[in-house]
């Protein structure tokens, strides 16, 4: 059975890879939003934004941050990895700059999106606790082969990551 999974990314310039990487199919994800759907949440303010991430992630056991060269540091994306981790879900960060977009380009690395959000009182990085997975590949081909191979044991693990770090 498929986990159900929460997906963070920078829309515009990721949402042709993520919809690459939610073809794999072995787990089951929120419903991506179309681009008039976004418009009219993010119109709405931070507290529509809020409230809409928290539908999203209802149900769901782990969040799938999709890094691209420009993901991490985002408000949005810092947001959800802090629900996401506040709320006992697993967190794990796969990056897909290698992933081609609709024109067929490639991109470059992004930071680590998990850097820039800590916890407890100690303030500590949630990079030091959560993992980050960039593919060893170098082709398109290569990095989708890979991770449909590994997201599920990727998602597990996290979860498993989660429930021992309280």
């Amino acid at each position: 059975m498929a986990r159900k999974c929460f997906y963070s990314f920078h829309y515009k310039p990721d949402n042709w890879r993520v919809s690459t990487i939610r073809n794999i199919g072995s787990v089951e994800g929120n419903k991506p939003a179309s681009d008039n759907d976004w418009e009219t949440v993010t119109g709405g303010g931070d507290a529509k934004i809020k409230k809409w991430i928290e539908d999203q992630m209802k149900g769901r056991t782990c969040t799938v941050i999709l890094a691209g060269s420009k993901t991490a540091g985002r408000k949005w994306i810092n947001h959800e990895i802090k629900e996401s981790w506040d709320e006992n879900k697993g967190v794990v960060v796969i990056f897909v700059h290698n992933i081609k977009n609709s024109k067929g380009e490639q991109s470059s690395k992004g930071a680590n999106p998990l850097y820039y959000v800590t916890h407890g009182p100690s303030g500590k990085r949630l990079s030091t606790i959560a993992k980050a997975y960039d593919p060893p590949r170098t082709t398109s081909k290569g990095v989708y082969s890979y991770i449909e191979d590994h997201i599920e044991d990727w998602i597990e693990e996290a979860i498993e990551i989660r429930k021992n770090n309280d």
